[in-house]
């Protein structure tokens, strides 16, 4: 049976997966959740290691190697070491059924920022915990976790959750998972005491959580209360798998301004204007109706398009369409169909 370090192995070099151990069952629950940023460091800390992610030695990455990811902060002297202090504190909790015991414990053993005034760079060393070791020795269940959704996420919730029902995504024979109020609790890391109304609890960190991952990820999940009688004793869970990942490819390639009103449907559209001159290639939407709509030449090629663009512009002064109208898209996109090279 494969483990979860042959699977670190494997996606060792993607740049665009990382692997986390989990359970059969619920999976890691993660205890004191530190902030958005140090969860995305912490991905950052596990991923490096690759291969080495097990061994009780000391691992270490350059602290300009946080800075080109996209969507971890430019973090500052003044804030590494706060950040280290929260992932320090940041623990585990994993049960294991068949042995009934529950093993408590801490993501790092021991961090060291290392600054160096002389040459301008920040070398961060740490070690991980023995539990943590252990635990990833002796998996043999993990998610693979898509980076470039988890960088994006802006909520330690949406985090959380996303990285929990990334273990489930790939098996083809689970689509659902049902949890009681108190696992979700667990699952993400809602404090006792905090929120403990489930409208509270569902208003300010469930909906808004299933919102941000519906926007950024490959997976559209759905939320359904389980009732008895009017009281709520747990949440389903069910997820597929998009067949059209566009929005979503477009959303994580968009600036992160404007994103929650985008997915509230409170941002304004903006207006489609069809380019007043050159060409459309590479140039969206416009380049992406051209290939998918305009007739292709012999061997497949896809028609010159500054020739197709021009072409379109011509009939539009021809039909007095204006390069703004209300559906200049669907007009292009018709256009398209019906388009001849000769």
């Amino acid at each position: 049976m494969a483990n979860t370090l042959d699977a670190v192995k494997k996606y060792a070099a993607n740049d665009e997966k990382s692997v986390v151990p989990t359970s059969k069952g619920q999976g890691i629950i993660v205890t004191d959740a530190p902030s958005v940023t140090a969860l995305k460091v912490a991905d950052v800390l596990i991923k490096s290691c690759g291969g080495r992610l097990a061994e009780a030695g000391w691992h270490e990455i350059n602290a300009y190697d946080l800075k080109k990811i996209k969507g971890i902060k430019n973090l500052t002297r003044a804030e590494l070491e706060p950040m280290f202090y929260e992932l320090r504190r940041m623990g585990y909790s994993h049960f294991d059924e068949e042995k009934d015991e529950l093993t408590i414990g801490g993501l790092l053993d021991i961090a060291k920022v290392q600054f160096s005034e002389a040459s301008g760079t920040t070398k961060i060393r740490w070690k991980f915990s023995e539990m943590f070791r252990e635990l990833v020795q002796a998996s043999d269940h993990w998610a693979v976790i898509d980076r470039q959704t988890m960088f994006a996420l802006r909520s330690k919730y949406s985090i959380l959750l996303f990285q929990h029902l990334s273990a489930f995504f790939p098996l083809k024979h689970i689509w659902f998972k049902q949890y009681t109020v108190a696992e979700l609790r667990a699952i993400l890391n809602v404090a006792d005491g905090q929120r403990s109304q489930f409208k509270d609890l569902n208003r300010d960190v469930l909906k808004p959580a299933v919102a941000e991952i519906n926007q950024l990820s490959r997976h559209q999940i759905t939320m359904e209360t389980i009732k008895s009688g009017r009281m709520v004793q747990g949440v389903k869970f069910t997820w597929d798998e998009k067949p059209d990942l566009v929005p979503v490819k477009r959303e994580l390639d968009s600036s992160k301004t404007g994103r929650k009103a985008r997915r509230d449907g409170k941002a304004e559209t903006p207006a489609l204007t069809f380019p007043e001159f050159g060409t459309i290639r590479d140039t969206q939407p416009w380049d992406r109706i051209a290939r998918d709509n305009a007739p292709k030449l012999t061997g497949g090629h896809v028609p010159d398009l500054r020739k197709l663009a021009d072409a379109f512009r011509k009939w539009c002064a021809e039909k007095s369409v204006k390069p703004d109208a209300v559906s200049i898209e669907k007009t292009f996109t018709t256009w398209c169909k019906s388009y001849s090279a000769r």
